[in-house]
């Protein structure tokens, strides 16, 4: 699986400075958005992490960047489970959230997770397609999971390969 996006690009651990550019791209990603506490909650957390993907901004003053993609997820004991993954509107297609996903496969393997696990709303066919591309399976359904739409949850899972 190639990873498209573009070489400038950096990921690193969210700080609570970038809340704001992650607020932006959250907005614009989700009907029913996290609310900028909860985002601080999760920076508080030891099995949290938030990753964000930025890119320099090379009509700025050196060392200005931009946050175009964020990724949520847990560890616990030896699971590691995503609850978020959001693209700026602009940067969508470009390989973003692959390269995000790749990144937090690689840090779960790193840290001897087995298994891996998402909810992804029914009809979100890009998200399933990428999902699938990283070899997560379906295994179940939550009914209702998305209270204020209705709509059902597949739950997903991919077991891991640890590291020796």
């Amino acid at each position: 699986m190639a990873v498209r996006a573009r070489a400038k690009l950096e990921i690193r651990r969210m700080r609570p400075d970038d809340l704001e550019d992650v607020m932006v791209i959250e907005r614009a990603a989700f009907k029913h958005p996290w609310s900028p506490e909860l985002f601080r909650r999760e920076l508080e957390h030891d099995w949290s992490t938030i990753l964000v993907a930025i890119e320099p901004l090379t009509s700025a003053p050196k060392g200005t960047e931009r946050i175009v993609a964020f990724l949520i997820y847990w560890l616990v004991h030896d699971e590691v489970h995503i609850l978020n993954v959001a693209v700026a509107p602009e940067h969508r297609r470009k390989g973003l959230a692959r390269m995000l996903m790749a990144e937090t496969e690689r840090r779960a393997v790193q840290a001897g997770a087995a298994l891996m696990t998402l909810e992804v709303r029914r009809s979100n066919q890009a998200a399933l397609d990428l999902y699938r591309e990283f070899d997560y399976r379906a295994v179940g359904v939550r009914p209702n999971y998305y209270v204020d739409e209705g709509e059902d949850a597949i739950v997903m899972v991919k077991e891991l390969k640890r590291a020796r």
